[in-house]
């Protein structure tokens, strides 16, 4: 019997992958899960692999192209027995066809989808339609039907409007003054945007559809400086950090519930994600139950994640389901102070400065002493939190972090 090899669901956020190497040739027999393709997401390096036993019919799939969820990579000769343990999948998408997504334009409600045409007059990659990042520019306030239909024929969405003049009533963009802004792009040097930078973007456009803010707080590193030298192996501070965040967390579950209708989901797990900055990027591996691992546990699991991070080769389950917070330390750059913004999935994202010798007033001894002080930020979505929730949620993190032993 006939077996086809498909793409399968690399996570809940990724729509297509890149085929990257392939492993089998025609008339090669191959067993059941034995890994056939290695593909790449916005994420990492994931393998492909066969959904029974049999012998290598056809391969569809062609290296460096790249092909969305559910498309068809190959085929498998498989005999009944063999072909039975394949559940049944529906529409199958051939790569010799150039559809692949269900037409959805007559579902105005859908927002995020995938735009596969190309520019006649300009290369531009076709990219991940989203939500408008909101734009103060007066321009991008009103997109008239005939400008957001030429947009969709480019695979642009509404932010890349944020920097044309309008020309037409109240200042808006019309089709003349984008077409003129497109033939102006012609004249400029460009380069493609690698698929880890599309994803960043979108993923920060969908971010931007709620309410976030910030608040923040100083806190001292002297302690935790100090049980750190005394430590083997030495921690760095984002896993003070994460363990930190998760401790809160597991407090209140609430603070990184999601709003959902009417109702905040809480979270079943207290999974902490960190960001690792990549070629082009930022992965976010995630670290599973961080409040019941034992401190001294998580630097083998942080530093074996760094590794495969920077490799892009982050296990499964590393990444899906995503975590329900993130730390990011951008002190590493020498950072004072930033407004980091929370991944799509999630309602958090706590961030750490660069730590600072200051000035403390020593009542005890009446003169002034150093302290090591840096800045803790927490972002969150407002509809989730208000001001005082994530202060009292920052100031229990920052109180952890200040007495590294309860950690």
């Amino acid at each position: 019997m006939r077996v086809p090899i498909l793409m399968p669901q690399l996570g809940e956020s990724i729509a297509e992958a890149t085929v990257r190497d392939i492993k089998i040739e025609v008339g090669q027999k191959v067993n059941t899960d034995e890994d056939v393709l290695e593909v790449e997401t916005e994420k990492a390096m994931m393998e492909v692999t066969t959904p029974c036993a049999g012998e290598v019919l056809e391969v569809t799939a062609e290296l460096d192209v790249s092909y969305p969820v559910g498309a068809i990579l190959g085929y498998l000769e498989a005999d009944e027995k063999n072909a039975e343990q394949v559940a049944p999948t529906e529409n199958p998408k051939s790569l010799n066809s150039k559809e692949t997504a269900p037409n959805i334009q007559n579902q105005p409600e859908v927002e995020d989808t995938i735009k596969n045409d190309t520019i006649s007059t300009l290369s531009v990659t076709p990219t991940i339609e989203g939500l408008p990042v909101p734009a103060k520019a007066s321009g991008a306030r009103y997109i008239s039907p005939r400008l957001r239909a030429r947009m969709e024929e480019l695979g642009l969405n509404a932010a890349d409007l944020a920097g044309i003049a309008g020309s037409g009533a109240g200042g808006r963009v019309t089709v003349e003054d984008f077409e003129s802004f497109m033939h102006d792009l012609e004249t400029k040097k460009t380069s493609p945007a690698s698929s880890m930078r599309i994803a960043v973007a979108d993923s920060m456009r969908r971010s931007w559809t709620r309410p976030l803010a910030t608040v923040g707080s100083p806190v001292r590193l002297d302690k935790l400086l100090a049980h750190r030298k005394n430590s083997s192996p030495k921690p760095g501070p984002t896993i003070y950090a994460i363990r930190a965040l998760a401790l809160a967390l597991s407090e209140r579950t609430a603070s990184a519930g999601r709003l959902v209708g009417n109702q905040i989901i809480h979270p079943s797990s207290i999974d902490i994600g960190f960001a690792v900055e990549v070629d082009d990027g930022v992965l976010v591996p995630v670290i599973r139950k961080v409040d019941q691992i034992p401190f001294k546990d998580l630097v083998g699991q942080y530093s074996s994640l760094v590794d495969a991070a920077k490799k892009r080769r982050l296990p499964k389950e590393a990444s899906n389901p995503p975590g329900i917070a993130t730390v990011t330390n951008f002190g590493t750059f020498g950072i004072v102070w930033a407004t980091p913004i929370p991944l799509p999935e999630q309602n958090l994202v706590l961030g750490l400065g660069f730590g600072q010798q200051k000035p403390n007033w020593n009542t005890e001894k009446e003169c002034w002493t150093p302290v090591i002080e840096a800045e803790l930020t927490l972002s969150f979505d407002h509809r989730v939190l208000d001001g005082g929730g994530a202060g009292r949620l920052l100031s229990r993190i920052a109180e952890l972090l200040q007495n590294p032993e309860d950690l």
